[in-house]
């Protein structure tokens, strides 16, 4: 069956009603009319598919600008490091933070690694924080990795309070890693110990055999492996039914435990949820007031064509908002006015085609020919400045976080929420807007 324009926009209808579901904030919605009655609410949806491994809440992520918090630049001390070991030092402290974080149950925390050849830092944010100096107590901590066994007098284990330490601890252990057993090419944990450590090791592993052997990390219960035998010669494995990024995860963390990395506050921030709010509501009647003044401009220019590029515009918003929740987006001041400023980017490549097609249809052609024609001839235009403009927010937001480049959060929000105007603005100014077009727009006579 051929895509005729009348599918496409169906396609496109469709498409825009998922993203109004997906956008909806929770809304109660209550009627009565003698014996009917409503009373219920729409919106404010979340989804959970492919049995739990995707989650998302569908509301709107706030950044530390808006919902106020603390944020915190931690400088790592990377002087009693190695060289080699020193960016998976940083990531392993990363992770540490990021499990303490989680333990204080701040939601959308923002965790970046800079580094660099004279510095490795830290940038924690914490939007909604209630106590920012206990948060930040939390962070400057250096992580604390420690083996337990079980108490003498008790051989069955009812709580981790049977258990009392070894005697051996992160400093015994070397590095920990991934490896793969050849057999099934199955992940397990590899652990390495130093020379002293290996020792030590080899002594609770024989007072242990058939007993559990808990891995602590900041008083917290990292893996609990079985001692099946006496280990010797300071190498380990922790075998089970792991998966990859599980494994990578458990690593990063024992790693954050053996190379203690001191981390020392170099700079702070407190926002104020204040200011957030008010800027909140500042930039919504700055972007409310934006597309306004585009739509009016694209009706006074174009008439019906305008009033098809406000239709594709509306369209823009709805799915531009859906994809923020999808991803999820968390949405700064600088990412609103990245999204802002993609409104205005995002009538651009109408204004384009509108004007190719009014020459065409100037110099006589019919308006089905004039339309094809001046999509056409306008999409070269159109195609090369929107590359530029996505080259641009690639640099700003610095995926690869190089160091000759700016790895600031603002920056990134801004370029990320740019990257996705673009990218949504080709699709309804070629897509939907050209279809709309061949649908509705005839020339009168």
């Amino acid at each position: 069956m051929p895509i005729t324009p009348k599918i496409t926009l169906l396609a496109v209808i469709l498409l825009s009603g998922v993203s109004l579901l997906i956008d909806l904030p929770k809304i109660p919605l209550k009627f009565s009319y003698e014996n009917f009655k409503i009373d219920t609410e729409i919106g404010g949806y979340s989804l959970n598919l492919f049995g739990g491994r995707f989650v998302r809440d569908l509301q709107i992520k706030q950044g530390l600008d808006i919902k106020g918090g603390v944020r915190v630049t931690l400088n790592a001390d990377m002087s009693q490091v190695e060289t080699a070991n020193q960016t998976a030092s940083l990531e392993s402290a990363r992770a540490i933070i990021e499990r303490r974080i989680n333990s204080l149950g701040v939601s959308e925390p923002s965790i970046l690694t800079l580094k660099s050849k004279d510095y490795s830092r830290i940038v924690v944010e914490l939007p909604g924080v209630t106590d920012p100096q206990q948060a930040i107590n939390e962070l400057s901590q250096v992580a604390f990795l420690e083996f337990r066994q079980l108490k003498e007098g008790i051989d069955t284990p009812t709580t981790i309070d049977d258990f009392e330490p070894a005697g051996l601890s992160g400093k015994d252990l070397k590095r920990a890693s991934v490896a793969f057993d050849p057999n099934n090419n199955k992940p397990y944990i590899s652990l390495e110990f130093t020379t002293e450590g290996g020792k030590k090791f080899e002594e609770v592993t024989a007072k242990n055999v058939d007993r559990m052997l808990p891995i602590m990390l900041d008083e917290r219960v990292l893996q609990s492996p079985m001692v099946k035998e006496t280990i010797s010669g300071g190498q380990a494995q922790i075998t089970g039914e792991f998966t990859l990024a599980e494994i990578n995860q458990v690593v990063r963390l024992l790693n954050a435990g053996s190379l203690p990395v001191p981390l020392t506050i170099l700079s702070q921030e407190n926002v104020p949820p204040t200011l957030g709010l008010e800027s909140v509501k500042k930039s919504a009647v700055a972007g409310i007031v934006g597309l306004l003044i585009v739509m009016i401009f694209m009706v006074a220019l174009y008439g019906r064509l305008g009033i098809l590029a406000d239709i594709a515009l509306i369209i823009y918003g709805l799915i531009t908002l859906a994809i923020y929740k999808l991803i999820p987006v968390t949405l700064t001041l600088s990412g609103i006015a990245g999204f802002i400023l993609s409104i205005g980017m995002a009538v651009d490549a109408n204004i384009l085609i509108f004007e190719r097609i009014k020459e065409e249809i100037r110099m006589g052609k019919p308006l089905s020919i004039a339309m094809e024609l001046g999509f056409g001839r306008a999409w070269d235009s159109i195609r090369d400045s929107n590359i530029a403009t996505i080259i641009t927010a690639f640099i700003l937001f610095n995926p690869f976080n190089w160091s000759f480049l700016h790895t600031s959060g603002p920056i990134r929000g801004f370029a990320l929420t740019l990257f996705l105007g673009i990218v949504i603005s080709l699709f309804t100014g070629i897509v939907v807007s050209r279809n709309l077009i061949r649908v509705f727009y005839r020339i009168r006579k």
